[in-house]
Order: C-alpha cells, then structure tokens, then sequence
C-alpha cells in the first residue's frame, strides 16, 4: 500500500518533491501547502491544495509530511506535524541551532511519530565515488581530503538572503558537504578552523573554508564560493581531492570525472649524496619523467537521489533502520555552529 504524502512549500524544493514522488511507486502525494496561492498554481491534478499547513495537517489521510519551507520554520513545522500525530521529513538543516532541534525531537518523541532528514546528497555519484575509494583503502592511509565548490553568480535569492530566515551558503551547502565527510570518515573531530565571508551579498555567507582535524589523522577541507571565476571547464561544479600514502585521486563535476593517480616509482634516498636537477634537490617538482606517473580508472557507483526515499519507503515499513540518523544531523549541526564560532573568533575550536 503506497503511503501518502503532503508537502509544506512548494518553492524549488518542494517542487522538487512534487516531481520525484509523483513518479515513485510506493508513494502517493495527497496534499501540498503553501501560504503563498501562485506557488499552488502548477500543482499537478489530482493533489489538494492548501494555504494553511494546519488545514492539510487535519487531513486524516495524510501519513507522511514533508516540510520543506524556509529553515526559520522548521521548528513550528515539525512541532504542529507531530502534535498531529504525521511521521515527518524534514529538509536540511533541519534547525537553525542545536537547541532548535532538541525541541524538536521533544515534540517528536511525545507524540511518537517518525523522524528523519532529507540529506539525499548522500547519494550524489561524486561523493559516492570518492566514498568509495576511502572505503576500498585504495590509496592506502589517508592524510588529506579536500571538497570545494564553486559559483559564478554570487548573488543569492529570495529568502536566502536574510539571516533571520536561515539563508547562506552555510545553511545552504555548508550542510551537505560536512554531512558528507562525517559520513564518510568514522573518527571524532579534534579542532575546527574556519573563515566565513559575505563577498558579494550584505547579510549572508556566500564564501567560507573550513579546515578540519580528525582524530584518525586526516586534514579535511571544505571550500565554497559562490564568487569564485575561472576559466575551465566545468570549474563551476564540486571537486574532491583524496590523498593517501599510496596515491591520490581526483574528480570533478556532480557528473563525475577524474581517475586515481599514483606513482611507478619513489626516489631513492642515499645519504651524503647530492644532487642537483633543473626541478631542485628534491626532484619532487616539475616535470615528471616519462612514465613516472600512472593513473587507474575511478570505481563505477550508480546512485541518484530518489535511491533516499527509495529507503525511506523499507523504513518506514520497518524492514530497515532510517538512512538519515537525528544523532548524525545533530552533530553536523553543532559543528556548524563551531564553525561560526571559529569564524567570528578567528580561532581554532576544540570540537569531540
């Protein structure tokens, strides 16, 4: 039996949702809400409409609410749905703090619904494939990890201008590509540093880099600008860069590319000997000599963001545990808020 859902916002995300879900088995779209009239005007026939989340919330037919409406809203969202008895998603961040989210899960908790967050970034195939490549030990130890993603706009829009409705790039992006690492990498994080500007908008983070240290040894670092040119192809996409003791790798875009480098051969240490090349001493820079550097082709993934609901729909039936867990997004939530404190400080954090 398929579960019904609604959808609170039909902005870009909830629009999103609409398009995905009404194509999935397993799940049927009951209602949409949203404040706005002219958002419900392209709402698929056949799906009630409604202005007032408390209206769609008293629809007994409704299991499901997926609350994708900006962030500052999210608290009194989730509270209404669970005081409604509706199991709940809720898209990232979820809250606007810690404290958000623990009053949250008390309402939640109360009321005995389900729970979970919409982090489907988790499937993207170019974090899956760097995911796995650190999970294979193809390149042996690790030491350094680095995500990066680039804009040319600058500019943000609608609501995510506004710091008080939960805008910038932090809330945005930020949550993805943190989420993805502390997926990926079991160890604690030691120190948080980071830097957080407004380059091109006047209240919200368009630009931040965050460097984090993990107890397992490996430095990660997390880039994004939304003002940040270059003329290459397919600059303005995400980048992962992987190193280990072993090799590297590398790939490029959300449609990945890139391959897994290494090297024929180390240079020989002999002591008391000295030698001088056009590339130094070292002979570590410049370049290479023919066949010094080899590369092997990435490992395939197939994943795709409707592998998230795909999920959701075995938990809920309870065949399996939910992907997405409130513990994981509560400590991406207050590394988050490490972040900003690194940032307004200009200082490491001790984080874990």
């Amino acid at each position: 039996m398929s579960i019904k859902f609604g959808i609170i916002g039909h902005g870009f995300m909830g629009h999103e949702h609409e398009t995905m879900l009404t194509q999935m088995d397993g799940i049927e779209v009951t209602g949409i809400c949203d404040i706005q009239p002219k958002q419900l005007e392209d709402v698929k026939e056949g799906i009630i409409r409604y202005n007032s989340a408390e209206e769609m919330l008293a629809n007994p037919d409704i299991q499901v609410v997926i609350i994708a409406a900006n962030n500052n809203q999210h608290l009194d969202l989730v509270t209404k749905a669970a005081n409604a008895k509706k199991d709940i998603i809720c898209e990232k961040p979820v809250a606007m703090s810690v404290a958000e989210l623990d009053e949250m899960m008390k309402a939640v908790n109360e009321n005995g619904v389900k729970f979970t967050v919409h982090q489907q970034r988790r499937f993207d195939p170019d974090f899956r494939t760097i995911k796995e490549i650190y999970d294979q030990k193809a390149l042996g130890d690790i030491f350094t990890i680095k995500n990066q993603l680039y804009g040319f706009n600058g500019n943000m829009h609608d609501w995510h201008v506004y710091i008080s409705e939960g805008g910038g790039m932090l809330f945005d992006w930020g949550v993805h590509l943190l989420d993805q690492l502390l997926w990926m990498i079991d160890a604690k994080v030691t120190s948080v540093f980071a830097t957080m500007k407004n380059v091109i908008n006047e209240e919200v983070d368009d630009f931040f880099n965050i460097q984090l240290v993990f107890e397992n040894g490996i430095t990660a670092e997390v880039e994004l600008g939304t003002y940040y040119l270059k003329d290459q192809p397919k600059w303005f996409e995400r980048h992962w860069f992987l190193g280990g003791n072993e090799g590297s790798a590398y790939v490029d875009g959300f449609d990945p590319e890139g391959r897994i480098v290494r090297t024929t051969g180390l240079l020989t240490n002999v002591k008391g000997s000295r030698t001088m090349t056009a590339a130094g001493p070292t002979r570590s820079f410049g370049n290479p000599r023919e066949g010094l550097i080899v590369t092997e082709e990435l490992p395939e993934v197939h994943t795709c963001h409707e592998n998230y609901f795909e999920q959701f729909i075995k938990a809920y039936h309870g065949e399996e545990e939910f992907f997405v867990k409130v513990p994981e997004v509560r400590r991406v939530l207050r590394l988050m808020e490490a972040v900003r404190e690194s940032a307004r400080t200009k200082k490491s954090v001790d984080f874990e």
